[in-house]
């Protein structure tokens, strides 16, 4: 008797793995999360700080920055260049609005890539079969 949780033939993997991925990343980014909160709070003590605060955005600045760069320089090559941009973009997104931008955009695209890459793939397969 087969297994009724295997995925069926015509069923692909993918998609099973985006939904729990996507699941665990909606988790990761609760704001109830502990490590979250002691986050907040030691940017509240940050912000009380004004000399802090500026020494802090040019820190967040730089580090984000010199990631998001060294994963583009990595992109061509083989391993998680792509990743590492946007580990980048996600440190400044910590502390600014643009990135937080641009991340969310950059999300959209890999949605509409990944659709179009899955129903690309799935013509193919019709083409061989039919």
């Amino acid at each position: 008797m087969a297994d009724p949780h295997a995925p069926h033939r015509s069923e692909p993997v993918a998609p099973s793995l985006e939904r729990e991925v996507r699941r665990e990343i909606d988790a990761a980014e609760r704001p109830d999360r502990p490590i979250r909160r002691w986050l907040r709070g030691i940017r509240g003590w940050i912000d009380r700080h004004p000399r802090l605060r500026v020494a802090y955005r040019l820190g967040v600045g730089v580090l984000g920055g010199v990631i998001a760069v060294a994963g583009l320089a990595l992109v061509p090559l083989p391993g998680p260049g792509w990743l590492v941009v946007f580990l980048g973009l996600a440190i400044l997104g910590t502390e600014f609005a643009w990135a937080r931008r641009l991340a969310r955009w950059v999300k959209r695209m890999l949605d509409r890539f990944w659709a179009w890459w899955r129903a690309r793939r799935a013509a193919r397969d019709l083409a061989r079969q039919g």
